[in-house]
């Protein structure tokens, strides 16, 4: 039987991590489960990671920065989560395609569609079963992570993202996504998430 693939989507300091790493605890004794996360997840998609976020590459343009997280996310879909998914098993990924949208077509203004294009051709077309999209109502706590030392894109400043903060506030209303309020306790979330996983993986064991 064919698996699942889920993901967490939301911007800087939603809880995605917290909330993911919790779901993966509560189901790892009842499903084969790869928990993984964008970008890295493999080898080289790791490598890939430490270059795009690295403080140092100030000079990296846009684009630059647009295709190596197509990169970095083709070689994780082709070595890691298609075999994964192939194999029958639940995938649970820390952002995927949706992230590039917001980060990278609505944050650095590179626009949705050029950056749909080259995600479809790095996933060859992968969808997720399943997208939680953790809704923040318009708070963050990235500025808490920017002072415990911020990484490239978490120090690219409040207008860059204000502008993905409203690209996630759009992209909820353009698909079929599993909307979290995030600002609700962690229990509450988490509830939320695993109600929905629970319908959902009845038939993968």
């Amino acid at each position: 039987m064919k698996g699942i693939f889920i993901t967490f989507e939301g911007p800087d300091g939603c809880g995605k991590s917290t909330i993911s790493n919790l779901v993966y605890e509560n189901l790892k004794d009842k499903y084969e489960i790869v928990k993984t996360r964008e970008p890295g997840g493999t080898e080289i998609s790791e490598k890939i990671r430490d270059l795009i976020l690295d403080v140092n590459n100030s000079s990296m343009t846009d684009r630059t920065e647009a295709l190596l997280y197509a990169a970095s996310r083709a070689q994780h879909v082709e070595e890691k989560i298609i075999p994964a998914i192939n194999s029958g098993k639940v995938v649970i990924c820390e952002r995927f395609v949706l992230s590039s949208i917001a980060y990278q077509g609505y944050g650095r203004g590179l626009g949705e569609k050029d950056i749909r294009m080259i995600n479809d051709f790095a996933t060859s077309g992968l969808k997720p079963d399943i997208t939680f999209l953790f809704d923040m109502k318009g708070n963050s706590s990235v500025e808490r992570k920017i002072e415990l030392g911020g990484d490239r894109l978490e120090i690219s400043g409040s207008e860059f993202h204000k502008r993905v903060n409203k690209a996630y506030e759009d992209l909820s209303k353009k698909d079929d996504y599993y909307i979290i309020d995030a600002t609700k306790s962690i229990d509450e979330v988490l509830e939320s998430c695993l109600n929905i996983l629970k319908a959902k993986l009845g038939g993968i064991k």
